[in-house]
């Protein structure tokens, strides 16, 4: 039987490299790394995402779980506050959160998402 325990690293997982759509960016270049740990058949996905710097409207139609690793980034809601998030920090953006998104400091989250 396989082990149903799933460390979330990226030791020995390719990284996906990636950026927000280029009508989404408002200010800088910034690219994505992502580690897709842990995909399961029923929408749930969970591994390590890291941004280099810039800013880019968000969307979402999924519910996240973030927890910051390391950088600094403002999430800022349409219509609502702007919050400073960095190392330690952890929030879930849900369906229907839209926004945006500025790294300030590149910065690496551990996340959960079901679709």
């Amino acid at each position: 039987m396989p082990s149903r325990y799933v460390e979330i690293s990226v030791k020995g997982v390719a990284a996906e490299d990636g950026a927000p759509a280029p009508d989404r960016i408002i200010s800088g270049d910034p690219k994505f790394r992502t580690w897709n740990v842990d995909e399961q058949p029923n929408g749930l996905y969970s591994g390590i995402w890291e941004s280099t710097p810039g800013k880019w409207r968000i969307f979402y139609d999924e519910w996240e779980f973030c927890h910051i690793l390391s950088g600094v980034s403002v999430i800022t809601e349409d219509g609502g506050a702007k919050r400073t998030v960095s190392a330690g920090d952890s929030f879930v953006l849900q369906p229907g959160f839209s926004g945006t998104w500025e790294v300030v400091e590149t910065t690496r989250k551990a996340y959960v998402i079901r679709v």
